[in-house]
């Protein structure tokens, strides 16, 4: 397993040792102790997925404390372009962001810590996406960024997004005041 850093402090990009052969492949997407010896000491308590066609868009989204939630997110079907904005006052990257392509191919999975708006943009269709995260998902503890937002400038490489009415109303960032501290 090899786990690439990026430009932003706590996001990581987890590379699997994949085993191939005439027979198909194997990997192990997720071993509590390698990961805690790599530093994502998280206690994944839910494991979600989505199944989203060509062109979809989903996000900015994040939960507040007590609530929030780290993820470590994969794809298992098709491809996405995924996204994390820090969003955690104080970071000399607040409001910046990575994005990491995840295939179905490629076996990426990328680690988000807590204090990030994550959102993603479906490059095939039916693209399964599968992420497990470290706390319960609570509705009134939820936010949304809009995915659109101008002074985030994502460039989600998709024409003509499709995306929910609910992720069209999220806030915009130069309003958004973060429960999070760096």
């Amino acid at each position: 397993m090899e786990i690439i850093k990026t430009p932003i402090e706590g996001l990581l990009i987890i590379e699997p040792t994949v085993f191939k052969d005439d027979r198909g492949y194997f990997f192990e997407s997720y071993n509590e102790q390698r990961f805690k010896e790599l530093g994502i000491v998280d206690d994944f308590v839910q494991d979600n997925q989505s199944c989203s066609q060509k062109g979809v868009v989903r996000g900015l989204h994040f939960q507040k404390p007590p609530y929030a939630q780290a993820k470590l997110v994969r794809v298992l079907r098709g491809a996405c372009l995924d996204f994390a904005v820090d969003i955690r006052k104080g970071s000399p990257t607040y409001g910046k962001y990575v994005s990491v392509l995840l295939t179905a191919e490629n076996f990426r999975q990328f680690y988000l810590p807590a204090g990030f708006a994550h959102g993603f943009a479906a490059l095939e269709d039916d693209t399964v996406f599968a992420y497990k995260c470290s706390n319960f998902y609570n509705k009134a503890s939820e936010g949304c960024i809009m995915f659109n937002d101008k002074d985030l400038n994502i460039d989600w490489q998709v024409g003509n997004p499709i995306t929910s009415e609910k992720d069209m109303q999220g806030e915009a960032f130069a309003m958004f005041d973060s429960p999070f501290e760096f």
